[in-house]
């Protein structure tokens, strides 16, 4: 295969992961490194080492600003322990597909429910003292706090995807264009 072609159809997969960053079901940052390391295998690391670190920083960061996000959120709304421990669990377990199949599904749609319900329940069982109505609405600013800080943790996410995207291709085009 052409080195033009397969370069191509690697910044396309890598674009799929960019959109993935957002959408639900589809692979974002993995993505994105998969195609790097096809890139990688096939040039025998033609790339040069300072932008492929920056790429791995970028994508690493990525993987771990959405878990940060939501947690974020949740002590901006002055959250309980219980609540930010029950967001935890709920992310864990809706990331590892334990909430039920969602048609849209997979591990982003999983985290965010898991973390928004997780941190509902943790914060509405910590407030027992409180009436049920009050539970209710103190619980409810909780798991909307949490959503927005996800929200922000993905369009971070977003940001960081097409970073990664761009210094590769920063530094892999002239490679490409004069071979």
């Amino acid at each position: 295969m052409n080195l033009m072609i397969l370069y191509w159809v690697l910044v396309a997969v890598m674009l799929v992961g960019v959109a993935g960053a957002v959408l639900p079901g589809v692979p974002g940052p993995s993505l994105i490194l998969a195609a790097i390391l096809v890139w990688c295998v096939v040039t025998k690391f033609a790339i040069p080492l300072l932008p492929l670190g920056l790429i791995f920083v970028a994508l690493i960061l990525s993987a771990v600003v959405e878990w940060l996000g939501s947690y974020w959120g949740a002590k901006q709304a002055g959250a309980s322990k219980w609540s930010q421990y029950g967001m935890l669990a709920g992310m864990a377990i809706g990331f590892f597909g334990l909430l039920p199949a969602l048609p849209l599904g997979g591990p982003i749609a999983g985290i965010l429910i898991g973390g928004l319900l997780g941190g509902f329940i943790g914060e509405y069982l910590y407030r027992r003292n409180l009436p049920a109505s009050e539970r209710l609405k103190t619980a409810g600013k909780v798991s909307l706090a949490i959503g927005f800080g996800a929200l922000i943790g993905n369009l971070i996410e977003v940001v960081l995807a097409i970073a990664a995207v761009g210094i590769f291709v920063w530094s892999t085009w002239s490679s490409v264009m004069w071979a």
